[in-house]
Order: C-alpha cells, then sequence, then structure tokens
C-alpha cells in the first residue's frame, strides 16, 4: 500500500470564534493530501488533466472524531481505498501530532471523466496510470 503524509499547523482563519476547526476544511485538507499522493507517485493533478484526464469529485464522508483547535500541528495521512475502471477512492486520516489522537477520518471518492466531462474507463484510456492507482490500494 502507498500513501502520503501532510503536515500542517490549523490556521486562525480555519477556525471559528471557538478556536474550534471548521468543519469544510478538513476537505480542504484533504485535497492537500490527495495531491501530495499524487506527487509522491511521480505526477500532479495538472499533469493528469494535461493527459485528459478529470477527477471529480462524485461523493464525500467524514466522521468527526474529536475538535482539531487553533495552533494544532497535524498530519492528514491519504491512500487510495478503491479502483475501478470508472472511479476511485481515497481514504484519509487527520492525526494531533502531540498526542496521536485521531480527529477525523474520511474518504473522497471520484471519477474518470475526459476533458468534456465524458466518462472515461482510465484502464483503457492511461493503462499504466490505472496499473500505477492498482498497485496502491491499501489492503483491508
Amino acid at each position: 500500500m502507498k500513501f502520503s503524509e501532510s503536515r500542517l499547523r490549523v490556521r486562525y482563519a480555519e477556525t471559528d470564534q471557538m478556536g474550534i476547526v471548521y468543519h469544510a476544511n478538513y476537505y480542504v485538507w484533504f485535497e492537500v493530501a490527495r495531491a501530495d499522493l499524487l506527487r509522491s507517485l511521480g505526477m500532479t493533478y495538472k499533469d493528469m488533466e494535461q493527459q485528459g484526464i478529470i477527477m471529480p469529485v462524485i461523493e464525500t464522508r467524514c466522521r468527526y472524531k474529536l475538535p482539531a483547535m487553533y495552533d494544532d500541528a497535524l498530519t492528514i495521512r491519504a491512500a487510495v481505498k478503491e479502483l475501478s475502471y470508472a472511479k476511485m477512492a481515497f481514504s484519509y486520516t487527520v492525526v494531533r501530532d502531540t498526542d496521536g489522537s485521531v480527529l477525523a477520518e474520511g474518504e473522497t471518492y471520484h471519477a474518470f471523466t475526459n476533458n468534456n466531462k465524458k466518462p472515461l474507463s482510465l484502464k483503457k484510456a492511461m493503462p499504466s496510470l490505472y496499473e500505477l492507482f492498482q498497485g496502491c490500494i491499501m489492503e483491508a
């Protein structure tokens, strides 16, 4: 299994008046971690888009376990959860570095489309990329 770890510190702008991270910011962090995972595989979203592969988000989930607070140092782990010819899912875990507490877990699901937003089979369109992603699928 291939995964990436992205590190960040909670900024004041990401919190509410109580100093707790606003829930939607977790999805921004998921995107950071997902992009870092792709970079660790030797590509970027931009590279994929230039090759005609677009990955729109079609579903998201986040389970909030403990609040992240202003100035917390966090690690966001991203991994490939599922892969089919037509779509792909990533999993995420948000951990507070000081105590190792899992703050949130989530998934994002993405379709494979072309530049015209038409569905495509990644295995047919880019077999090497499909094989690369397949080798990253996390074990159950």
